[in-house]
C-alpha cells in the first residue's frame, strides 16, 4: 500500500500547488518549495485545466489567485490540498473564467506573411513584392493546533500549527491526505521557520465539478514561486507560468531573464511552437542565465483581456431565495447561466453552476441529467425536497459566482497594467525560489510577432524580414535545420528594481557575424537580376507596407513573444522576452541575489515585505464516486 501511495503522489505533486507566505525570515533562513506549472502538448494553444496563478499587487498587499488543476478520476472524498503559509491570509472565491481571459488574450502568437516574386522568370514582373491546485486541534499537544476553520467555496479550509513534522504527518494521515516521504524535511524547515499549514479539502457532498480558483490576500507581501518541494517529483524542463496586475510590468527579481532570438523559430512550418520550447529551455540553460530565468510572453495593457463576460447582467442569486424547486433551471436559463432543451444536454454558461444542481437538485438513481434538470416539473415528486433550499443555493450562487467576477471584472478595472511570465525548469535547477517586482522604466512587449517571406519562384531562394529589420536568405531547397545553430538567446538581463535592465551576455554580434557567413558561405542573396524595366530589385526588407498574400499563425499559451519591434531601444534580431531598450548595460550584480534557497521567504533588507509563494500541495488521487 506505501508502494502504491508513493507511486501515486509522485504522478500528480508536480502538477498541484500550495501556497505560502513568509514574513521578515532571517536572511539565511530558505523559501518554501513548490511551484506552479503545467505540462502540455505543444499541439494545445489553451491548457483549459492546467495550472496558473496570477498576482495582483498594490502596494503592500498581494492577492494571490491560484487556479486548481486536479485528475477527473480522482475520488471528490478523498481530494485534498495542503498549503504552507506564514501568516493567515484571507481566503475567497476566485473567478474561473478570469484566467480563461487572461490565458485567451495573451496567447503568444508567430505569423508568417508570405510572398513570392517573379523576378528573373522570362517577362518577369517590377519585384516590388515585399511581406511583413483526528484534526481534533485542541492544544492537548498531541497533534497540530487548529488556528481557523472555515468553509470557502466548495472548500473546507483548516490552518494548522504544528510543533513537528511528525505530529503534522499523523495529521495529514489521519485526515486523508497523502503525502511523500520525501517531503518531511522540507516540512519540517517551513515548521522552523514558523509557518503555518493550510489544509484543503471538499466540503462534504462537493464533487470536482465543483472545484474553483482559490484567492488568499496577505498583507506586507511580494509575489514569489517557491520550487524547492516541487524538486521532489517534477519533471524535467516543467513550465512555470505567472500573470501580474499591476500598475507597471513585473519582472523577475532574483532570477535572469532572457530575451529569446527569433532566428531559432522555424518559420517555414505551422507549429512554431516545438522550435520556440526548444529555444527557450537552451536559452535558459545557458551560460549567464544557468537554468533560472525566465522570458516575458506579454506586458502591456489589461485592456486587451475580455471583461464583458466575466459578469452576467442578469445575474440575480436573490431570485432563488423563495423559489420552487421546480422553477431553478428556468431561472438559471432566464439569468443566462444554464439551458437545458428537451432531448439535449444542458448548457452551462458557468462552470460552477452544474455542481451546485447536482448539490441542490440530486438527480434521481435512474435518470439522466439533462433529462431530469431539463423537466423537473415532470419529476416534481422524485426531487430531493430535503436536499433542496433556495437560500442556501443563493447565498453558495453569491459566493462562487457573482462575488468572484464582480471582483475579476473589478481587477480588470483597476489594475491597468498585465504581465505574463514563463520558464522552463527542471528538478537540479529548483534551487532558489523566484522573487518578482515591478518596474516602470520596462517598456510593453507584444505576443504577436510577424515575419515576412519572399519567395523568389525562378531564382530559387526566400528572403525572410523580421521585426527589427534583420534579413536572412535562405535558398528553397534548405530546411531551417540547415541554418547555423545560431545562439538561443539574443541577450541576457538582470532586471533591477528600478531603472533599466542590465545586460550581462549580449549574442548580438555573434549573431550577426554568424549570419553575414551563412550568406557568404551560400553566395546569398544573388546579384539581383534586372526586371523587365531595366531596374534592380531595391525593394526595402524591412518594408511591411502593403503586404498581400497569406498568413500562417502559430499559437501556444507556453510562453514566446516578449520583445520586438514596439520596444524601444531594442536592437539586434528579433528577439523574444526584451526587457527593455539596450545601451543601459551595467554592473551584473545590481538586481540580482545569486545566492540559494528561499525567494522571498526571506527579506532583502529588514524593511521588505512578506513573500507570497507558491508551493507544491499535496492532492490524493482516487476514483471518482459516481454522482448518478
Amino acid at each position: 500500500m506505501f508502494r502504491k501511495k508513493l507511486k501515486l503522489l509522485t504522478r500528480v505533486f508536480a502538477s498541484s500547488l500550495a501556497l505560502c507566505v513568509a514574513q521578515h525570515i532571517p536572511q539565511e533562513a530558505a523559501a518554501c518549495g513548490g511551484t506552479f506549472c503545467d505540462n502540455i502538448p505543444d499541439s494545445v494553444p489553451v491548457d483549459q485545466t492546467g495550472e496558473n496563478i496570477l498576482f495582483t499587487i498594490s502596494g503592500d498587499q498581494v492577492e494571490a489567485h491560484i487556479q486548481i488543476r486536479y485528475d477527473p478520476d480522482t475520488n471528490a472524498e478523498k481530494f485534498a490540498w495542503i498549503v504552507p503559509v506564514m501568516t493567515v491570509p484571507e481566503f475567497s472565491v476566485g473567478s474561473e473564467q478570469l484566467f480563461q481571459n487572461l490565458l485567451d488574450a495573451t496567447i503568444p502568437t508567430f505569423n508568417t506573411n508570405t510572398q513570392s516574386s517573379d523576378i528573373g522568370c522570362e517577362g518577369d514582373g517590377d519585384g516590388d513584392g515585399d511581406g511583413d491546485g483526528d484534526g481534533d486541534g485542541d492544544g492537548d499537544g498531541d497533534g497540530p493546533d487548529i488556528v481557523l476553520n472555515e468553509t470557502v467555496g466548495a472548500f473546507d479550509v483548516v490552518v494548522l500549527e504544528a510543533q513537528n513534522v511528525d505530529t503534522l504527518l499523523q495529521w495529514l494521515d489521519d485526515n486523508g491526505y497523502e503525502q511523500d516521504p520525501e517531503a518531511a524535511p522540507i516540512f519540517q524547515e517551513y515548521i522552523d521557520e514558523g509557518q503555518l499549514f493550510a489544509a484543503f479539502r471538499l466540503t462534504h457532498g462537493a464533487e470536482l465539478d465543483e472545484i474553483h480558483p482559490v484567492t488568499l490576500t496577505f498583507n506586507n507581501s511580494e509575489p514569489c514561486i517557491p520550487l524547492r518541494l516541487t524538486r521532489i517529483a517534477a519533471a524535467d524542463d516543467m513550465e512555470v507560468r505567472a500573470f501580474f496586475l499591476g500598475n507597471a510590468r513585473a519582472a523577475p527579481t532574483n532570477y535572469r531573464h532572457v530575451l529569446i532570438d527569433l532566428l531559432k523559430i522555424n518559420w517555414d512550418t505551422n507549429n512554431k511552437n516545438s522550435s520556440y520550447q526548444s529555444a527557450l529551455i537552451q536559452a535558459v540553460d545557458s551560460l549567464g542565465a544557468d537554468g533560472r530565468a525566465f522570458v516575458t510572453e506579454y506586458a502591456g495593457s489589461s485592456a486587451t483581456v475580455e471583461s464583458s463576460n466575466l459578469v452576467g447582467p442578469m445575474w440575480d442569486s436573490a431570485a432563488f431565495t423563495n423559489l420552487d424547486a421546480t422553477q431553478v433551471v428556468d431561472v438559471l436559463t432566464q439569468q443566462d447561466l444554464a439551458e437545458c432543451l428537451p432531448g439535449q444536454d444542458c448548457v452551462f454558461y458557468h462552470i460552477l453552476v452544474e455542481g451546485l444542481l447536482y448539490k441542490y437538485l440530486p438527480v434521481p438513481d435512474g435518470l439522466d441529467a439533462s433529462d431530469f434538470w431539463g423537466c423537473l416539473s415532470c419529476y416534481e415528486d422524485m426531487i430531493d425536497q430535503g436536499a433542496w433550499d433556495g437560500q442556501g443555493f443563493a447565498d453558495d450562487l453569491q459566493e462562487r459566482v457573482v462575488d468572484p467576477a464582480i471582483h475579476a471584472d473589478t481587477m480588470l478595472d483597476t489594475w491597468p497594467y498585465l504581465t505574463r511570465l514563463y520558464t522552463r525548469i527542471s528538478p537540479l535547477e529548483m534551487t532558489e525560489d523566484p522573487i518578482f517586482h515591478t518596474n516602470e522604466s520596462l517598456p510593453n512587449v507584444p505576443n504577436v510577432y510577424t515575419v515576412s517571406r519572399l519567395t523568389y519562384t525562378c531564382l530559387d531562394y526566400r528572403r525572410y524580414t523580421f521585426p527589427d529589420g534583420r534579413v536572412l536568405y535562405k535558398w528553397n531547397g534548405d530546411t531551417w535545420g540547415d541554418l547555423p545553430d545560431f545562439p538561443p538567446s539574443e541577450k541576457i538581463q538582470v532586471v533591477p528594481l528600478e531603472g533599466a535592465p542590465q545586460t550581462i551576455v549580449d549574442n548580438t554580434p555573434i549573431i550577426d557575424q554568424m549570419l553575414d557567413q551563412w550568406h557568404a558561405d551560400q553566395g546569398l542573396p544573388p546579384e539581383p537580376p534586372s526586371t523587365t524595366s531595366g531596374e534592380s530589385d531595391t525593394s526595402d526588407p524591412s518594408d511591411t507596407s502593403g503586404t498581400s498574400g497569406t498568413s500562417d499563425s502559430s499559437q501556444t499559451d507556453s510562453g514566446l513573444t516578449s520583445g520586438g519591434p514596439t520596444d524601444p531601444g531594442s536592437t539586434g534580431g528579433g528577439t523574444i522576452g526584451t526587457a527593455g531598450p539596450s545601451g543601459s548595460d551595467g554592473d551584473t550584480d545590481s538586481g540580482s541575489s545569486d545566492s540559494e534557497g528561499g525567494c522571498g521567504c526571506r527579506s532583502r533588507d529588514a524593511d521588505s515585505g512578506a513573500a507570497v509563494l507558491l508551493a507544491a500541495g499535496l492532492l490524493a488521487f482516487r476514483r471518482r464516486r459516481s454522482r448518478i
